[in-house]
C-alpha cells in the first residue's frame, strides 16, 4: 500500500492538490481512497460530492471520506469515550463540558491515525491520499503517540490502578464496564504506534508540501520541511500552486508587481529546497471543483510521470547529540565550494554566498543554542552549536 499526505499552509490548495492526486492515481487502475483529516472539511467541495464519514465511491476506482471525531469514536471507542466521561463527571464536572472533554486532546488526529491503521491492515485500497489540515496540526498528527501517552500519564497518575478502582465503583452504580474502556486506551496506543512506524517508512508513506510563491507561504513551508525530516518523515516533493503566468497584458496592472515578486520567490524555492523535486502548477484562473477540473490540475502537476511514485527519498537534514553540542548537517548545494560567511539569528541560519544572503531555518529548540563551528563537504554544511555559550571557531573536515 501507498501513503501520500499533503500539507502546507492554510488555503494554499492542499485540498484540490490532494484531489487531483488521487484521481491521477486511480485512472492508472489503482484502488484509490482521499481523506481529509481536516475538521474545516472542503474535500466534498473540492469533488463536487457529498462525503460521509465511512468511504463514499466517488468514481472508477477512487473512494472520498471525510474523518468525523464523534462518529469514529461512537462506533470504535464508545467503552473509551465512557470512560472518559464518567471520570471527568466523578469529578464534578458538569454533563455538558464532560462530554466535550470525553474528547481527548488530539482525539480528531488519532481518529485519523486508525483509520489509517485499519485501511493499511486490511489492504482493499492501493493508495491512500490523505488531505491534512495545516501545517501545525500536521506535526500534531505525526507525533501524536507522544503526545497523547504524555497527556493521559499527566492525567490519570497510577492509570491503571485508579481506573480500575473507579471503574469498579461505576460498574456497581451504574453498570458501565469501565474496565474495556481501559483497554481500549491501550490498544489505542498501540495502534498509534504501529501506524507511526509505517509512516516514518519512506517504501511507503511521501509527504507533499503544497505552496503559494509568497514569502510568509514558502517561510512556514522552510519551516515544515525541517521538523518532517528532523522527525524523520520522508517529504519527496514540493507543489508550487497558483503561479500566476508572465502575461504581456499584465504591464501597468496590478498584478504587475507580483508577477515580478512570484519569479523571486520561486527562484528561493527552487535554491532551498534543492534536490526536491518541485512541480509547478499555473493559477487556473478559476474554483476547481470537480472531476473534469481536477483531472486539468493532475496533468499539470505531474505530466506524464506517475503520481504514486516516490520522487526522492533522501533527507537533507540530520541532527546529532553530543555532551555538550549539538551537530547538524544541512544539504545544501546551492553553495557549491564558494567562500560563504555563516550568522544565526534565534532559529534562523543565514548563509551569506557571493553577495547574496540566504536563511535556512533550524529547529525551534535552535534559538538556545549557539553558532561554534562549520565546515563544508560535497554539497553538505555542518554546523556546531553549543549548549553554552564559546567563540565562533572553523569546524575540520
Amino acid at each position: 500500500m501507498r501513503i501520500i499526505l499533503f500539507t502546507g499552509k492554510g488555503g494554499v490548495g492542499k485540498t484540490t492538490t490532494a484531489a487531483a492526486t488521487a484521481l491521477q492515481c486511480s485512472q492508472k487502475g489503482l484502488k484509490t481512497l482521499v481523506v481529509s483529516t481536516d475538521p474545516a472539511h472542503s474535500l466534498s467541495d473540492a469533488l463536487n460530492i457529498e462525503l460521509q464519514p465511512e468511504p463514499t465511491k466517488i468514481a472508477n476506482n477512487l473512494w472520498g471520506q471525510e474523518f468525523d471525531v464523534y462518529y469514529s469514536m461512537k462506533k470504535n471507542w464508545e467503552s473509551m469515550r465512557h470512560l472518559m466521561l464518567s471520570i471527568f463527571k466523578w469529578k464534578g464536572v458538569n454533563n455538558v463540558v464532560a462530554e466535550e472533554l470525553s474528547v481527548l486532546p488530539g482525539m480528531e488526529e488519532a481518529s485519523a491515525f486508525l483509520w489509517i491503521e485499519k485501511y493499511y491492515r486490511e489492504k482493499f485500497y492501493d493508495v491512500l491520499i490523505i488531505d491534512s489540515a495545516p501545517t501545525g496540526e500536521t506535526l500534531t498528527l505525526l507525533t501524536l503517540p507522544q503526545v497523547m501517552q504524555s497527556w493521559l500519564t499527566k492525567a490519570f497518575p497510577g492509570q491503571k490502578l485508579v481506573i480500575k478502582t473507579v471503574g469498579k465503583l461505576l460498574n456497581k452504580t451504574k453498570g458501565i464496564p469501565l474496565d474495556k474502556g481501559y483497554e481500549e486506551i491501550q490498544k489505542l496506543f498501540e495502534k498509534l504506534e504501529a501506524v507511526q512506524k509505517v509512516m516514518l517508512n519512506a517504501k511507503i508513506c511521501s509527504i507533499r508540501i503544497v505552496a503559494n510563491p509568497e514569502r510568509m507561504v514558502i517561510q512556514e513551508a522552510k519551516r515544515a520541511y525541517t521538523y518532517l525530516n528532523l522527525y524523520g518523515y520522508n517529504v519527496d516533493a514540493i507543489i508550487v500552486n497558483r503561479i500566476l503566468p508572465d502575461l504581456a497584458g499584465l504591464k501597468g496592472s496590478i498584478f504587475e508587481q507580483y508577477v515580478k515578486s512570484q519569479k523571486t520567490y520561486l527562484e528561493d524555492i527552487e535554491e532551498s529546497f534543492q534536490p526536491l523535486p518541485i512541480f509547478k502548477v499555473e493559477h487556473q484562473g478559476e474554483e476547481v471543483f470537480g472531476l473534469e477540473l481536477l483531472q486539468k490540475i493532475g496533468k499539470a502537476i505531474y505530466g506524464k510521470t506517475d503520481a504514486n511514485e516516490i520522487y526522492h527519498s533522501e533527507s537533507p537534514f540530520k541532527v546529532k547529540e553530543f555532551d555538550t553540542y549539538y551537530k547538524m548537517s544541512i544539504y545544501l548545494p546551492f553553495i557549491g565550494q564558494s567562500e560563504f560567511d555563516l550568522e544565526k539569528f534565534g532559529d534562523e541560519l543565514i548563509i551569506a554566498v557571493n553577495g547574496r544572503k540566504k536563511s535556512v531555518l533550524l529547529p525551534r529548540f535552535a534559538n538556545f543554542l549557539n553558532l561554534n563551528g562549520s565546515a563544508f563537504e560535497d554539497s553538505w554544511l555542518h554546523i556546531r552549536l553549543n549548549k553554552e555559550k564559546n567563540e565562533y571557531i572553523k569546524m575540520g573536515k
